[in-house]
């Protein structure tokens, strides 16, 4: 971690490709101890699958698209201007059911998702089966 400000300038893209599309890490752990951020293009048709966080809490704030999360026993049709926050234990999803990427500012906190996010690009990169999920529990207490 550093112990220093963090400026991301348009254009300026530190992240991954994932299924294509970018994910911008805004900041991480290695900028700070308390949370991260990313800005996710999640592609049409991209599920994460049902999992739980045991220490971790997520934010989403739907910049552009439509994406549907099941969060709990609750289904949520998130569209531009959506907000979520997400606690640790609860069973959630992220699917994006319309035709077109969806735009997604998202925060985990405590941060260390990228590492997560970073074996995820190179496990969807891979030819054959189509990866839509990957288990993050080496990351952030997450199960399926």
């Amino acid at each position: 971690m550093s112990a220093k400000p963090v400026v991301r300038m348009p254009g300026e893209n530190k992240g991954i490709m994932l299924r294509g599309h970018p994910m911008v890490f805004l900041v991480t752990g290695d900028d700070t101890k308390y949370t991260s951020m990313f800005e996710w293009v999640i592609p049409a048709g991209f599920a994460t699958g049902r999992h739980v966080h045991r220490v971790q809490e997520e934010t989403f704030y739907v910049l552009e698209g439509a994406c549907e999360w099941h969060v709990g026993a609750e289904v949520v049709r998130a569209t531009e201007g959506t907000y979520l926050f997400i606690p640790p234990g609860v069973p959630h999803n992220i699917t994006n059911v319309s035709d077109k990427p969806a735009r997604v500012l998202m925060t985990v906190s405590p941060p260390g998702h990228e590492q997560y996010f970073e074996e995820l690009a190179k496990l969807t990169a891979l030819p054959g089966p189509d990866h839509r999920y990957l288990s993050c529990q080496r990351y952030s207490g997450v199960t399926p």
